[in-house]
């Protein structure tokens, strides 16, 4: 184990677990992914998505959104029914890493923009969250990354200054962040390029 590195903080979506809600709504518009793409920037998708991850409830939003948007009332309320079919799986290779890290004796941390009703649905599923020493849930705590604020209270949490923790988040705003804070960021692209930048900085 490295002597500086005291923590290592995941993100999930799209690092550790395969989050795509095209998946839910392609059915919608059967082999026309460009009419999926129209759709989400109508709805604003991501902007509404967040404000679920920052604790909004989720049946209260799907609500609003139908009532805004009531040409597409029955895809927003499929979503939350069939939310589960976003989630394709694991990535295998982060998975790995992640074990063969905690087997090294760093302690692990997770750091999530989540609706809190909906990751509860995707922790029971997957046996790795074991691994985690605890996991901070944005929809538990009202705060979403890059908000500063999200990143503080996990150092107050786990007791720990940002230069001793290994950030690693697939979103460049939350990256920027969490740098700009003193982590040790890691931008993820894929699990091999994870492995050459822990590698690089001598934690593997």
């Amino acid at each position: 184990m490295h002597n500086n590195i005291h923590a290592i903080i995941f993100d999930f979506g799209g690092v550790l677990i395969n989050w795509e809600p095209r998946l839910v709504f392609q059915k919608f518009f059967p082999g026309d992914p460009e009419a999926v793409e129209s759709f989400m920037a109508e709805i604003r998708f991501a902007d509404w998505n967040l404000q679920q991850d920052r604790g909004y409830p989720f049946e209260q939003a799907v609500t609003e959104l139908t009532a805004q948007f009531p040409q597409y009332g029955h895809i927003i309320q499929d979503y939350d029914i069939s939310w589960e079919e976003s989630i394709s799986g694991i990535i295998p290779g982060t998975v790995k890493l992640l074990e063969e890290l905690k087997s090294q004796g760093y302690p692990i941390y997770g750091l999530t923009n989540w609706n809190h009703d909906k990751f509860s649905l995707v922790k029971q599923k997957y046996g790795f969250f074991h691994l985690f020493e605890s996991i901070l849930v944005s929809g538990e705590v009202k705060l979403v990354k890059p908000d500063p604020a999200i990143y503080n209270l996990l150092l107050s949490q786990i007791k720990q200054n940002p230069e001793n923790c290994v950030m690693i988040d697939d979103s460049v705003k939350n990256i920027d962040a969490s740098r700009e804070l003193g982590f040790i960021s890691i931008l993820f692209i894929s699990p091999e390029q994870l492995r050459e930048e822990l590698t690089r900085l001598h934690v593997l």
